[in-house]
């Protein structure tokens, strides 16, 4: 990926981390924001909207630091586990979702308490993978499926591990679905900018020989 591509990939997961974050804190904390509006506290609206954008950009950062590391670790199981590597991913994510449910219901849970708002929780995770990664097959080719899903469910669980361990119910949305939409925006766009480096480099070397060219060229006489 050329320069020019990453710093467009960087600052576009930027919005999008922190309009999303914006738009999921207005629906998680509506009655306070609807409070606000009923008696035209204009400016505190406005600063905690100022607020949760700022707070969304933390989640961008962390969501693009999972995909960078994803990418050298993706990169690092090909090459120990080679065909294997699916494998590995599978069971990988199996464990996560299991431990999703079932840490943090030994952890948090009371007597009496369902498991299923725990379940639920990885179902929200789950389904979003399956979801990015069925659209990232189309898009390129079904070895990425796996891939695609390791990267939604597993990394996206890691980055989300500060919260969880704090267990605080709005905080968990608030940070869960601009993880998941960032980390889904960077892996449908990623092959694109990538298409787009390579031809971006292919043009430049064109222009490059042709000027090499030009220079060789006698001058008429």
């Amino acid at each position: 990926m050329t320069s020019r591509n990453w710093v467009h990939l960087f600052l576009t997961t930027l919005v999008v981390g922190s309009v999303t974050t914006a738009v999921v804190g207005f629906i998680v904390r509506w009655s306070e924001f609807q409070q606000l509006l009923s008696t035209f506290h204009m400016l505190e609206f406005l600063s905690i909207l100022v607020w949760l954008m700022g707070v969304g950009l933390i989640f961008s950062i962390l969501s693009q630091m999972g995909f960078f590391a994803y990418l050298t670790i993706h990169r690092f199981g090909l090459g120990v586990f080679r065909s294997y590597w699916n494998f590995v991913q599978i069971i990988l994510i199996a464990f996560v979702l299991f431990d999703l449910v079932y840490l943090r219901y030994n952890a948090f849970a009371k007597n009496g308490d369902s498991i299923l708002p725990y379940i639920g929780i990885a179902t929200i995770v789950l389904v979003a993978g399956l979801i990015v990664a069925i659209l990232k097959a189309k898009q390129t080719n079904k070895e990425a499926f796996i891939p695609a899903m390791f990267f939604m469910i597993v990394v996206t669980v890691i980055e989300w591990v500060p919260v969880l361990r704090v267990n605080e119910h709005s905080w968990i949305y608030l940070m869960l679905f601009p993880l998941l939409i960032s980390n889904a925006y960077q892996l449908m766009v990623l092959h694109k900018l990538n298409q787009k480096s390579m031809e971006e480099r292919k043009a430049l070397e064109a222009k490059t020989k042709s000027i090499k060219k030009a220079q060789k060229k006698p001058p008429n006489s």
